[in-house]
């Protein structure tokens, strides 16, 4: 790899950084968005009143300052909860967030609820006929929602799910400002060192692009598999 003036090895470590933040993220992000899309279309008035305020606030605030907010604010928190436990049980513990599990935590919590709206559409889609026809073939509920409910969600909330992805993944830039190690942080730091910002944020900006473009083709590929037997249309 080129050396860089010496930031070559160190900007391939944050790739990897921004790279394992970004999936961890669109995990935690899929799993909060199903829990948050089964709880606003639950009949239960608590499950859903949670799940519409939940996308409501996440919505409405900017991703800079919930990530600053759950940084400083979350460890504050930890901290008292710790000193708590402290000067009620005696249990002397200290819990550290470090930037790399606050970024993934972060970032996972807001995009959890736009998924939570893309997975809900895609199961609102779902044709009911066909669940009640597993049902009478004697289905159970959760074969019908293996068989037929998930694969025909996930054909409707793939391109959503791509398009939320690709966000997610430029929105990881945000973790710098907390002090994580990621490839704009040390872009940064390597542009003010040898004065040559165009340099390193032209990489950074390829390195984005190739991300972007390989995760393109690979939704495109998981696309082409859910619409066999649709022939790709509605």
């Amino acid at each position: 790899m080129i050396d860089l003036h010496g930031y070559g090895p160190r900007l391939l470590e944050g790739a990897l950084v921004t790279i394992e933040l970004a999936v961890l993220s669109l995990i935690l992000a899929i799993g909060l968005g199903l829990l948050t899309a089964s709880a606003k279309m639950s009949r239960n008035w608590v499950a859903h009143r949670l799940g519409t305020l939940y996308t409501t606030i996440i919505r409405g605030v900017p991703d800079l300052v919930l990530m600053m907010l759950l940084f400083f604010g979350g460890q504050i928190g930890i901290n008292m909860v710790t000193d708590w436990l402290f000067d009620r049980f005696g249990i002397d513990i200290f819990i550290n967030v470090n930037e790399f599990v606050a970024g993934v935590l972060t970032i996972g919590l807001i995009f959890g609820a736009y998924m939570g709206e893309t997975f809900r559409g895609a199961f609102l889609a779902v044709d009911s006929g066909q669940i009640e026809a597993g049902r009478a073939y004697g289905m159970s509920h959760a074969l019908v929602f293996r068989r037929i409910r998930f694969p025909q969600m996930m054909r409707h909330a793939l391109p959503g799910l791509s398009n939320n992805w690709m966000v997610l993944l430029k929105t990881t830039a945000l973790v710098s400002v907390i002090g994580l190690s990621d490839m704009v942080r040390v872009a940064a730091e390597a542009s003010k060192a040898t004065r040559e910002p165009f340099l390193f944020m032209i990489i950074v900006a390829v390195i984005y692009l190739l991300i972007a473009s390989v995760s393109e083709w690979f939704f495109a590929r998981l696309q082409k598999r859910y619409d066999v037997g649709f022939g790709g249309h509605d």
